[in-house]
Formats: C-alpha cells, structure tokens, sequence
C-alpha cells in the first residue's frame, strides 16, 4: 500500500489511537517467513509523532475490518487493559455454509491448539481456554448464512472453530471450513464489522464501523444486506 492508501483506510483518529479499515489478505505483522504486513505500513500513519503506532490488538491476515492502533506506549497500555477487561465489544460480520441450529445464541466451548506435522489449529477441549461467542442470523440466501457475532473473550481463531462447531463453517476458510464442489477457493468471509471502546472516562465509547471489503458484498446482498 502506498501512504495515501492506508491513509484512506483510517476509519477514526484522536491523540490516543487510531482505527483503521484493514485490508484482507494481509497479515498484521511478519511471520517465521517474512513477507508484506500492515507493520511494514504504519510509518504513514505518525501524524507529527515521533514513531508510528503500534498494534493494540490482532486480526487473522485473511479477516478483514476494524483494527485498533495505539499512537503512543501509554495508549497501547491503556487499550491493553481495556481489552483485558473485556470492556472493548467488537462484533463480526461471517458468511456462513448452511445455517446454525437457532436463530441466535451463544457459544461457549473452550479453546486449546493443537499441533500437526503440516502446522496447527485450533480444537475444542475440554481443558482448554474459555471461549465465548454470541451469534445472531441476519439473513440468509439459498444455502448461505450471513451472521453476526460478538466475541466475549479474544482466542485464536475463536469464531471460526465455533461456527464451525455450530456446523456452519465460514465460507472460505481453508482450515476449518469445506471444500467447495467447484474447486475454486474463495476468500474468508469473516469481516470485523464494528468496535466500541470506552477510552474517554467522562465520553461515550469511541465506536466505528468498517464497510465490508469487496469479496463479501456480494454474498451478503444475497443473505440480504441493503448495502449500507
């Protein structure tokens, strides 16, 4: 991405933080392989600052939205513990395979990784991590479902193993999703709709929403999103 592109991604900015649009595809910062990574981008993100920001939190590189970036140490350390204590509500946008079993409710199945010879993923275990997701239909086309789904803890991969539990796999997900009949893959189409932080003591939570990247419009106008 050149600056102006990144720029363009800014969705809200203040002294403490800035939230941007992030693109699909690309990870938030370098693997054991090296390669592209938002990281790479934020030097056209200082706005007068000494240093770029920094990550206060992560995205898989395939998901697509609301990413929060702290400008300073004391911002990251201040959203830190916002997120720690559970005060940040992020809520996701997926197309889903099939459709879960109820309109909406709750998924609560604990987290743990499990290490292969070809890499890892993650399970439910019975000994793992606590993982709580929320899921509510949104709309649905002939064999899709557009959900939306709130996160109450932040583990690896955590809406994609649970939608996959409810048996409706994220469409595009090449680990915990299926194969589609026709042998074209098609992106992940899990999208970080919106965020709402409490950041200001005396202010309404700063909140911001991300239109959803390109690869999922379409799918979600025939789930029935307007498009707004």
């Amino acid at each position: 991405m050149t600056p102006d592109e990144i720029q363009a991604r800014i969705l809200y900015r203040d002294a403490l933080i800035i939230i941007i649009n992030k693109p699909a595809g690309l990870p938030v910062h370098a693997g054991p392989k090296g390669g592209p990574n938002l990281e790479h981008y934020l030097g056209a993100l200082k706005f007068g600052l000494p240093r770029p920001p920094a990550l206060a939190h992560r995205l898989d590189r395939d998901t697509s939205g609301c990413l929060i970036l702290g400008r300073h140490p004391k911002a990251l350390r201040k959203a830190g513990i916002l997120f720690q204590n559970g005060k940040v509500e992020k809520t996701y946008w997926a197309v889903v395979e099939g459709s879960p079993p109820a309109a909406e409710g709750r998924v609560a199945m604990s987290l743990k990784k499990e290490t292969l010879k070809k890499g890892w993923k993650m399970i439910i275990a019975k000994d793992g991590q606590e993982a709580l997701t929320d899921y509510k239909v949104m709309g649905r086309s002939e064999n899709r479902t557009w959900l939306e789904l709130k996160p109450h803890t932040g583990r690896t991969h955590q809406i994609r193993v649970h939608c996959q539990y409810l048996g409706c796999p994220i469409v595009g997900d090449p680990i915990y999703g299926v194969k589609q009949k026709s042998g074209v893959d098609e992106p992940l189409m899990l999208h970080a709709r919106a965020i709402a932080l409490p950041l200001y003591p005396n202010r309404p939570p700063v909140s911001v929403t991300a239109p959803p990247p390109p690869h999922m419009a379409e799918a979600l106008k025939a789930c029935g999103w307007p498009g707004v």
